[in-house]
């Protein structure tokens, strides 16, 4: 049995929703909010209910509440963004560009129609642009804006009127007049009738098993200060809403004293007539067992429970700082890090120092056998110097050899030595 009883309640949550969306499309209004509430039997519960829209100002000014006007956008010669003309219910049209005075117009009975087209006499190619129909209702909280482009041609044949998926298009002739709409029929931008009772809020209660067309009225608040009690629950104080809800845009329910007969769902109706507004909160009340009530005697204290007197020293915290140590594998793999680094720059040393003895011993040594086969190739003839000749010979050429090539030979071996010896040093 219990299982079942949290399977339903699971069901509940899922689909509480669903079910209160599927009755805000009723004539009730739009469910902008709902909330499960549990609370203790004989405890006070505040349903809250705000609305910054219902705000109930009593403004004399409304006739700046409503304000229509249009503006222009031209992309040649420069890009530019002019005001054309504003106007409001209770002042007179103002149109900022003296040129253009009664020659661009809105109708005297826009707000009374919500025809607020701008009429355009003598079209001229300066009128060219994108206009922009604004209309701003501050009271409302409400802004439409509405474009039309304007093009001015020279032949008739091309007049004509589209859209070009964004906005209309208006093709007209230099000279003839133009009436760009603007139309909003909508009950919003007329005159108010007892303007005082267009604001409403109510609270309804339906108990468990009562169909939604069945439930209670609780109170009825009108922004004029009037306020309608049905049932005994207000009139003994039990349900409150505040005075001031118009003011403040504070509509919350209050009950004290909660029982068992408070269970079940209740719904604030926010409803600005003239302002097109229409919004349902609902709650579901659920109530709980109480709380337990406060033991009425002091607990016994014996004598070895007492607690010990502290002297009126403050004792500091104190603070101990442990540190752990890395782990010994953390340890070699830096190690091993570090000795290859090591390695790695004994090697390239090294090395450098090989090459470079290596280089040096290259040049030392010389190859007879190359350099005469390079000479010969090449056809050229080494001219030694005669002095340098008889410092390494002394001997003259009809000496006691055999052979006078041996002797050349010998004697060109002994200087190309001593020769490259002084060019290496």
């Amino acid at each position: 049995m219990l299982l079942d009883m949290n399977l339903l309640q699971v069901l509940a949550v899922l689909f509480l929703p669903a079910v209160w969306g599927q009755s805000s499309s009723s004539r009730l209004g739009v469910v902008v909010e709902a909330k499960n509430i549990t609370l203790p039997a004989g405890s006070k519960a505040v349903l809250p209910c705000h609305s910054p829209r219902m705000v109930w100002t009593q403004d004399r000014l409304k006739d700046r509440q409503r304000v229509v006007h249009w503006d222009v956008v031209r992309s040649t010669p420069e890009y530019s963004v002019e005001r054309v003309l504003d106007m409001s219910p209770g002042a007179r049209q103002r149109v900022y560009n003296s040129f253009n005075k009664d020659r661009i117009s809105v109708p005297d009975s826009a707000f009374n129609d919500g025809n607020f087209s701008l009429i355009i006499n003598n079209v001229l190619t300066t009128d060219k642009g994108v206009y922009t129909c604004n209309l701003h209702h501050h009271y409302c909280q409400i802004h439409q804006s509405i474009e039309i482009q304007l093009n001015v041609t020279k032949s008739a044949r091309k007049e004509r009127r589209y859209w070009d998926g964004e906005k209309t298009v208006l093709v007209v002739l230099l000279g003839s007049s133009v009436v760009l709409p603007c139309v909003n029929r909508r009950p919003l931008w007329r005159e108010g009738v007892q303007e005082d009772r267009q604001q409403v809020a109510h609270w309804d209660f339906q108990p468990p098993g009562v169909r939604p067309d069945k439930a209670d009225r609780l109170v009825d608040l009108y922004a004029s200060g009037e306020r309608r009690d049905y049932g005994s629950r207000f009139s003994k104080s039990k349900m409150s809403v505040e005075e001031d809800a118009f003011t403040l845009g504070d509509f919350s329910l209050s009950i004290d004293d909660l029982r068992p007969v408070d269970k079940g769902l209740y719904s604030c109706h926010l409803h600005h007539h003239y302002c097109g507004l229409a919004e349902r909160r609902i709650f579901r009340l659920t109530v709980g067992p109480p709380l337990p009530s406060a033991p009425t005697t002091a607990p016994r204290i014996f004598q070895n429970d007492e607690p010990e007197q502290r002297s009126g020293e403050v004792e500091s915290q104190r603070v101990v700082n442990v540190f752990v140590p890395d782990h010994r594998g953390y340890f070699v793999q830096h190690l091993g890090y570090f000795l290859a680094t090591f390695l790695l720059l004994a090697f390239i040393v090294v090395a450098v120092i090989v090459l470079t003895r290596r280089r040096r011993k290259r040049g030392m040594e010389y190859e007879p056998s190359r350099f005469d086969r390079v000479n010969m190739e090449s056809g050229e003839e080494i001219a030694l110097d005669c002095t340098e000749m008889r410092t390494c010979n002394p001997d003259p050429l009809n000496s006691g050899y055999k052979n006078n090539l041996l002797k050349e030979r010998d004697f060109a071996k002994d200087c190309n030595k001593e020769f490259d010896g002084k060019m290496w040093k």
